[in-house]
């Protein structure tokens, strides 16, 4: 049975980030993820991870100047040593908060950039930071993204992403598959899914449209749910949605979709 882990970038932000590890905790939550830990001391994270008992199970490599709309920069050529600086710094993290998976952001491909240099570049960069991780024993994970939310950026589907892991050549390169994402860029959620099982390491949800909670859109996660479930995939999946109202109230789709 997959476990449900809160995105604590988008869950529980009616309170200040370091208190929504308890609230996590207190929804029955046992594991959580978010975009970075960068602006917090590791060792406090840590604190409120175990006095929760929770699981820290993924976060970002640095991604650039998110605040200013970068999404990323595995893919900018004249960015390289920023981004393996980035991984030196995401395993300092790794290592005292304990999770084994980190995800890369491709990032927007900048307008002065063919999208071949894009590629080799991105190529590099996820090879470089997948042999530094399987040195310290944590999984990479790489995250294709709609380009409707994020117009321009570089990886944005299933395909591509299996074709860019092929082409890295690394062992601890896996994808990360954001059913809401790429609801809007393929469909065909459940057969993706079962032909690519074996490098989907981790999973995320959100309903389409409006990136809500399931049972708020088109897709069915009834049968999607037990569909995972019965490929074996034992793994996380995030729950990476806005929640239509409060996290709180919106919580209940947990019991209906059969995930408490």
């Amino acid at each position: 049975m997959p476990r449900l882990a809160a995105n604590l970038s988008m869950l529980f932000t009616e309170v200040d980030f370091i208190d929504r590890f308890e609230a996590a905790a207190n929804a029955g939550f046992k594991g959580v993820e978010y975009l970075f830990p960068y602006d917090f001391d590791a060792s406090l994270i840590k604190e409120k991870l175990d006095d929760n008992a929770l699981e820290q199970v993924l976060f970002n490599l640095p991604a650039g100047d998110w605040a200013g709309g970068e999404r990323g920069i595995a893919c900018h050529p004249d960015r390289v040593d920023e981004f393996r600086q980035g991984v030196d710094k995401a395993l300092e993290y790794a290592a005292i908060l304990g999770n084994q998976q980190i995800n890369c952001l491709a990032g927007i491909v900048p307008a002065e950039v063919t999208p071949e240099a894009a590629e080799a570049t991105f190529i590099s960069n996820i090879r470089y930071a997948a042999d530094k991780l399987a040195a310290a024993g944590i999984r990479l994970v790489m995250e294709a993204i709609n380009t409707r939310d994020i117009p321009g950026f570089f990886l944005n589907n299933t395909a591509q992403a299996v074709a860019i892991r092929e082409a890295a050549g690394s062992d601890n390169l896996y994808l990360q598959y954001d059913i809401y994402h790429m609801q809007i860029m393929e469909g065909d959620l459940a057969p993706t899914i079962e032909a690519n099982l074996g490098v989907i390491n981790h999973i995320q949800l959100a309903d389409n449209p409006g990136r809500h909670e399931p049972g708020t859109g088109e897709i069915n996660y009834h049968f999607l749910f037990d569909f995972i479930d019965q490929q074996g995939y034992d793994g996380w999946i995030g729950c990476e949605y806005k929640p239509t109202t409060t996290t709180e109230a919106g919580l209940g789709w947990l019991k209906t979709h059969n995930q408490i």
